[in-house]
């Protein structure tokens, strides 16, 4: 126990002869190093919020007001038109002060009155700017004077090298859309998918419920609206995330993929080392607000950064009714666990981040410790992948005080917790792409008991060198993972790299103290618990299907080269796999962005339209190539126009959201809203999109791709399909569904897809010769850099 040692400043011993006080140097030095560490973050802490708070000014344009004011006053004329002598009159200053000190104050005073409302005056008018969307509807390279002007004004407003929270204050409300909008857009959704029958009561309602109690429940949405920064956020995330009540795995939390066809090294702790060092780059980067503000591509529009705040030192704490999310300030540690054990591990020495060599040298003490699991440790993790209930019961029964309670403060409160998998994943084996199929399941769910899917995001290594993430949606969306996790990559591969012999580069401090294991006293009642929670889980973890496959016959340039956004054309091949392997059409839910307003995580795009629905039937009946052609046309274009409404504050689903929950506060029924929200989505879909390009060479190191990442399936008997298109050339997929329904197959589904995307193609350019390479898996390869 030699760390617990190094852990105490001092030791006192009573003798005969009095008290024998012992100090410990190196403690002593530690709590110095870390107090000093700590009072430099809250420095720049509170830098960094004074440039947020006067931008798009900054600090020193204070001072050239001051000097400007002052220079004005010298040439005889008052630029404050008798207000700097008012504010002379009523200074409750000493007689001694002299009237040249009283009058050089207000000038003072003055200025700095007239510097806060400049910088008001700008906050609104880039406000105002950031409030215009007409932009987003405009035909793709063809933008109108309006927009010109509009791009050059938001330039001039939006001031120099922004940091990474520059833009909250000035970033508008998501706009609350009127009743009877949103009721006319969801019958038009629906249409295609009711019989006339169904249509007509559908629309009854609709009419009962817009004239009657709709516009009441309008009236309590707009009065939240204006009192918070966003109307659906909050509510989004207690009721659809936190009081959900059945297990998180697979049905919430979501993951990422390593490298396709590359692996930097196959040593677990080298691999484990370069990456733990890179995610606490990205958090100074994160604390510092060094990450530029995202943008939509190609444009001068921020997104909202409020989810970075969470993305490290956070968890989900279950509750019987409801569950929470505890943000924490920043943790020097990452929790983690090997063969049936947890263990802190420190990655703060003296004041410093380790190297990557020092954790790797830490992460390979670890895996190297004999020491066997205590009673009920092993499969602890389990009561985070069952049912919430039980997991809150145990939480305040077992883990409330004592040894326990220290122990899971240490899981929770730690940066992010890391997973040493015995197992090896990747593309690999005489059958690559089941391989990868395992290798998303082992993300999605593990063993059930090897993750703890309440931190924010756990990072798993695999015993040859892969790795992955798997993330907890409550916090944040997708995105904003993606963001950290294609940094972390690029950093360990790019920028940090290996030795000849596969080792993370750098020297080794071998005094460094050995991470701590982490005690458990967990009674009889307690492994009970932990049991029926892991038999909750491994059957729906072995209810899932996976089938994870690249496609590589092309991607969004040829796709581009037929003049069809990649989304809409990608969104259409769904509609048309899906009508072909049920024969039926449905819901479908893509998930947009709202991060244009403040505060804002999602909207549904209702993608299975009555364009698309027609477009389907009319090549799947025989119809001829140009009225197929046509139909395709409409209804991609026509899924751009929802996809822009959707990011832009004309969505359906979460305006209809909020008006129910409204009604519950209000304890009143509507038949119409109970209905519309009891609708599954049997084909939930959603792109994530590679953000940092800069990152990435993709055209000299083309390997060097993600394979993306996905999610389960949101209905029992539907289909989750994620996709990411890389570069030019490739697009990869991950599609889920249960075992248990009959009626979906993944692999099935997979081979819809690939026979859509060709079909799209050839009826798109008929006479363009298609790629006669077949769709072959390139093999795995293991380079140093």
């Amino acid at each position: 126990m030699a760390e617990a040692h190094q852990a105490v400043a001092f030791q006192f011993t009573v003798t005969p002869e009095g008290i024998d006080v012992r100090l410990s140097h190196q403690a002593l030095t530690e709590i110095y190093l870390s107090g000093v560490r700590s009072w430099k973050k809250r420095l720049i802490r509170l830098k960094n919020s004074v440039i947020t708070g006067v931008y798009p000014a900054s600090p020193s344009s204070w001072l050239f007001v001051v000097i400007a004011i002052l220079a004005t006053m010298y040439t005889r004329s008052d630029p404050s038109m008798g207000l700097i002598a008012k504010i002379q009159e009523h200074l409750p200053v000493s007689q001694s002060m002299s009237s040249q000190c009283q009058a050089l104050l207000s000038a003072v005073l003055f200025s700095t009155m007239l510097w806060l409302l400049l910088i008001f005056t700008m906050r609104l008018c880039l406000k105002q700017l950031l409030s215009y969307h007409r932009w987003i509807f405009e035909q793709h390279g063809k933008m109108s004077n309006t927009t010109k002007v509009w791009v050059a004004l938001v330039r001039i407003f939006s001031g120099r090298k922004p940091l990474l929270y520059s833009y909250q204050g000035s970033l508008p409300n998501l706009p609350v859309p009127a009743i009877k909008d949103t009721v006319k857009r969801y019958l038009e959704s629906v249409r295609s998918l009711m019989d006339d029958t169904q249509y007509e009561r559908m629309t009854n309602l609709a009419a009962e419920f817009e004239s009657s109690l709709g516009n009441r429940l309008q009236w309590y949405l707009k009065l939240k609206a204006l009192w918070a920064a966003n109307y659906v956020s909050d509510w989004w995330e207690e009721y659809v995330y936190l009081r959900g009540r059945s297990p998180i795995m697979v049905n919430s939390n979501y993951y990422g993929m390593d490298f396709l066809y590359v692996t930097p090294t196959p040593i677990q702790a080298a691999r484990a080392g370069n990456s733990i060092h890179a995610f606490f780059l990205y958090r100074r980067k994160l604390n510092r607000e060094e990450i530029k503000p995202s943008r939509i591509p190609g444009t001068v529009i921020p997104l909202c950064a409020a989810q970075c705040e969470r993305i490290f030192s956070t968890t989900r704490t279950p509750g019987e009714e409801t569950d929470s999310v505890q943000h924490w300030q920043d943790s020097d540690y990452v929790a983690v666990y090997h063969r049936g054990r947890y263990f802190r591990l420190w990655v703060y020495q003296a004041g410093r981040l380790l190297s990557p060599r020092e954790i790797e040298f830490q992460i390979q003490r670890i895996l190297d410790d004999p020491a066997p699991p205590a009673k009920g440790e092993a499969k602890l993790g389990a009561l985070t992948a069952g049912d919430r209930i039980p997991w809150a019961k145990a939480r305040a029964e077992y883990f409330s005080s004592g040894v326990n309670k220290r122990s899971l403060d240490c899981i929770e409160k730690a940066a992010f917790f890391v997973t040493l998998d015995d197992d090896e994943q990747g593309m690999m084996g005489d059958d690559p792409a089941a391989s990868l199929d395992c290798y998303a399941k082992s993300l999605l769910h593990g063993k059930c008991y090897d993750r703890w899917f309440d931190k924010s995001f756990s990072v798993v290594y695999y015993k040859n060198g892969k790795n992955g993430i798997n993330a907890e949606h409550s916090w944040a969306d997708a995105p904003v993972l993606s963001h950290l996790w294609e940094y972390t990559l690029a950093t360990d591969c790019f920028q940090l790299g290996y030795n000849a012999e596969g080792h993370c580069k750098g020297e080794v401090d071998s005094s460094l103290p050995r991470p701590q294991k982490l005690n458990w006293e967990i009674a009889p009642e307690c492994e009970e618990q932990i049991s029926q929670s892991l038999a909750v889980a491994q059957a729906l973890a072995d209810d899932v299907d996976f089938h994870v496959f690249a496609f590589r016959d092309f991607g969004k340039g040829k796709v581009k080269k037929c003049r069809v956004s990649p989304d809409a054309f990608i969104q259409m091949a769904l509609q048309l796999a899906y009508y072909r392997d049920r024969r039926t059409f449905c819901l479908t839910y893509e998930s947009s962005m709202t991060r244009l307003f403040r505060e804002g995580r999602t909207e549904t795009v209702r993608s299975c339209s009555n364009e698309s629905c027609a477009f389907v039937q009319a090549l799947e009946g025989g119809e001829n190539e140009n009225k197929s052609m046509r139909l395709f046309r409409s209804a991609s274009e026509k899924h751009q126009l929802l996809y822009r409404m959707a990011m832009t504050g004309g969505g359906i689903d979460r305006h209809l959201f909020c008006l129910y929950v409204v009604s519950k506060y209000l304890g009143v029924e509507s038949p119409f809203l109970k209905e519309v929200l009891s609708e599954p989505w049997r084909l939930s879909t959603s792109q994530t999109a590679v953000q940092q390009m800069e990152l990435f060479d993709m055209v000299n190191h083309p390997e060097y791709v993600s394979c993306g990442g996905g999610f389960g399936p949101v209905a029992d008997d539907g289909y989750g399909v994620a996709y990411s298109v890389l570069g030019e050339d490739v697009i990869n997929f991950h599609i889920s569904c249960k075992h248990s329904c009959p009626d979906t197959d993944a692999h099935k589904f997979g081979a819809q897809i690939r026979k859509a995307l060709h079909d799209l193609l050839q009826l798109l350019s008929p006479y363009q010769k298609e790629p006669t390479r077949t769709e072959k898996t390139r093999p795995e390869v293991k380079k140093d850099l």
